[in-house]
């Protein structure tokens, strides 16, 4: 077997790739935010999977079920179908650890993200974590890859405690930016 040679940019879904709605369960509540379109299809322009990585706690506390949730993401792949701009793949994570389901794929553990790297070859150390919370940029530290906390959604309450290699971004947008000129992508 040949060393996976794709790069992905992993990205957080509620407060990130859409605006945080507490516990969303509702599908006409999925709002992209702002730039979200454009920032994906610069990324997928500089040869980035597109892949969503989602704690979905609420479902192991009894907040909404996985069909919820399932219809929830159906209508944000929808969107970004229609925008022209589909994911490669999305994970989520139905556990919490406070309905006494400890896992190995709630972030900031990384089952989700080596599980993605194994089906879609991607290498992990050459890809991004995109988050509005700490547990969504920590995979990078252990996975070798690097790390863009955003503002929006809960980041700005995080902003202050990420380690010093993460960078700190107003939103998905501007991750983007922060992205693509880190790889030479875009003139800095």
């Amino acid at each position: 077997m040949t060393a996976p040679v794709r790069h992905a940019v992993f990205l957080d879904r509620d407060g990130t790739l859409i605006t945080e709605r507490h516990y969303l369960a509702d599908p006409e509540g999925v709002e992209l935010v702002e730039g979200a379109v454009e920032a994906l299809k610069a990324l997928r322009a500089a040869g980035f999977l597109l892949v969503v990585v989602t704690n979905q706690g609420g479902i192991a506390k009894g907040l909404y079920s996985i069909g919820d949730y399932n219809r929830v993401a159906e209508r944000l792949d929808r969107m970004l179908l229609d925008n022209g701009v589909p994911l490669d793949a999305t994970r989520f994570c139905p556990h919490h650890i406070d309905a006494g389901l400890p896992c190995s794929c709630r972030k900031p553990a990384t089952g989700m993200h080596t599980e993605l790297a194994e089906s879609l070859g991607i290498d992990l150390s050459r890809s991004w974590f995109v988050g509005d919370k700490l547990s969504d940029t920590l995979p990078a530290e252990t996975l070798g890859g690097r790390a863009v906390l955003v503002r929006s959604g809960y980041g700005s309450t995080w902003a202050d405690r990420v380690p010093p290699d993460v960078a700190v971004v107003d939103d998905l947008s501007a991750a983007a930016r922060f992205i693509l000129a880190a790889e030479g992508s875009v003139d800095r």
